[in-house]
């Protein structure tokens, strides 16, 4: 059963290792441990529902209220402190596009608001409901999982647009096939999901961000359904694809999706590097991605990443053998860490491996092996299990990302971590903030920051901490320039910095295309944009 108040399956804990408690508590204090909301208190809270009645509406309280939020950290405390509403009045869950305008026509005719829900990952207030005296319909893509249509001569699937990481993949993988689209949200984040937020996955570097496999869509909008795509290339007028990406359900809700798939690669390794510090791991980085050496992934966690990760690891012995050999090659306490996804046929990955290890050597890197390659790859779709495990130590843990050219990442870096300091020093707490680079580019890279925290005694405090944290950061990437997302989305919790990326003028040409689809306003609205008064 998935969690309804955190991350991941039910049954599932991965626990916070002695060392790292120890660690965390000598760097910000030791934790608030506070009783959690039970599930029958927080499913007491809501209320009778407004759309009791209409066929195929759910109006239990229980699945309300597990529709209600998604995994930010405000959903997270929330949930925690039992701070649980307001909640949508009725969940759908369709099984077909038919079906699905169906609920939306409903939805309509009772004049209620539409938010859809995937896989219910979003940390930015995707699916937040915002009280503005509609009742509200949580349409759950979870029945849209199939495998609809495989062209093995085109290499495109079209599939539906609720399939899950793992239930998508597997589809694929039957026929020989993988789509390659791995954020660490996998496990439950959704294809529709990942299309309307622009997702990007872990090796994007191979197989490229969503927008780059996205072939074509299919959405029920409240005016009209709409396909988009199709096209091998074509130059006639704007891409309508670049439309639905990035929508965030405002549009409509996207019901299917043609995609590229890629066969399934003989080999796949990732290989670990310790450079010296920040700026030798950060050049050979810009290094190896302008050489255009097609790696599928390229990961640099700057030195308080590094040393974290070191620390918290929990295997004492093995840790204290490796930083001794790294003493012997010259690399000092305060290491980065590189890792490099190498992909493809048994040839291919052979020359790809000697190639990028050479580069990399010359600026500096000394190669560990795939020891902890394999180990980062096994863990990399459980590590969002240890929240759960710090919320229950006492801590609060946020993340925040945005993309910047090379000549900016340095100093964006140090300023969103600058960011994260003031920001908890204003309620005399310290964070531990440290920060990866997580997607490479050729003129650029993505910064991807984690802040850990202490908890507050109650919900106040924890949202006064981390709303400050947040605006501070969220100011800060601005001032550098960075976009406000990467891959996390607008939602609700970025919709205050858009403006500044896409200017007046291309706010208005948003506005007008979603009420060109939805003249109510009735898709997920307040979200991406705010709703005009």
């Amino acid at each position: 059963m998935r969690r309804w108040n955190g991350w991941g399956d039910d049954t599932v804990d991965k626990d916070l290792p002695a060392t790292a408690r120890a660690f965390l508590e000598s760097r910000l204090g030791r934790g608030q441990v506070m009783p959690d909301e039970s599930l029958a208190n927080a499913c007491a809270q809501v209320p009778e529902s407004r759309l009791a009645g209409i066929p195929g509406f759910d109006c239990s309280a229980e699945a309300r209220l597990r529709h209600a939020h998604g995994q930010s950290f405000a959903d997270w405390a929330a949930l925690r402190h039992g701070h649980v509403g307001p909640f949508p009045d009725a969940v759908a869950r369709p099984a077909t596009h038919e079906q699905t305008r169906s609920v939306v026509d409903a939805a309509r005719e009772a004049g209620a608001v539409v938010i859809p829900y995937g896989g219910g990952t979003s940390v930015v207030g995707h699916l937040k409901v915002i009280d503005d005296g509609r009742p509200v319909v949580s349409v759950d893509m979870s029945r849209h999982a199939r495998l609809l249509d495989i062209d093995v001569c085109n290499r495109t699937a079209r599939i539906g647009a609720g399939a899950a990481g793992p239930v998508l993949e597997s589809q694929l993988r039957a026929h020989g096939f993988v789509l390659g689209h791995y954020p660490q949200s996998f496990d439950y984040s959704t294809l529709g999901g990942w299309v309307v937020t622009r997702s990007a996955g872990q090796q994007s570097r191979r197989y490229g961000r969503i927008e780059n496999l996205l072939n074509g869509a299919r959405l029920v909008c409240p005016k009209t359904d709409l396909d988009v795509g199709g096209q091998v290339a074509s130059s006639a007028g704007p891409d309508l694809r670049q439309l639905v990406l990035g929508s965030e359900g405002r549009l409509g809700i996207v019901t299917e999706a043609a995609v590229q798939i890629t066969p399934m690669a003989e080999r796949e390794a990732f290989h670990a590097l310790f450079f010296a510090d920040w700026p030798a791991a950060l050049a050979a980085a810009r290094a190896i991605t302008q050489a255009g050496l097609p790696v599928s992934m390229l990961r640099v966690s700057n030195e308080e990443e590094t040393d974290t990760q070191l620390r918290i690891a929990g295997h004492e012995a093995a840790i204290g053998w490796l930083r001794r050999y790294l003493g012997v090659r010259g690399i000092g306490n305060r290491p980065a860490l590189m890792i490099i996804g190498v992909t493809g046929d048994r040839r291919q990955a052979h020359r790809l491996r000697a190639d990028v290890l050479a580069l990399a050597r010359r600026g500096g890197g000394v190669h560990v092996g795939r020891g902890m390659g394999r180990i980062w790859a096994k863990n990399r779709f459980a590590g969002a299990y240890l929240r759960n495990a710090l919320w229950d130590a006492g801590f609060a843990v946020d993340t925040m990302e945005t993309a910047v050219p090379w000549s900016q990442a340095t100093a964006t870096m140090s300023a969103m971590q600058q960011a994260a300091h003031t920001a908890l020093q204003a309620f005399d707490e310290r964070a531990l903030a440290f920060a990866h680079l997580s997607h490479v580019y050729g003129g650029g890279c993505s910064i991807y920051m984690t802040v850990v925290w202490r908890r507050g005694a109650d919900y106040a405090t924890d949202m006064a901490r981390w709303r400050s944290l947040k605006q501070t950061v969220s100011t800060a990437i601005v001032a550098c320039g960075g976009t406000i997302s990467h891959q996390h989305g607008v939602g609700t919790d970025h919709a205050p910095y858009l403006a500044a990326e896409k200017g007046e003028a291309g706010i208005g040409l948003i506005r007008a295309a979603l009420a060109e689809l939805d003249p109510q306003g009735m898709m997920n609205p307040h979200k991406l944009i705010a709703k005009q008064a």
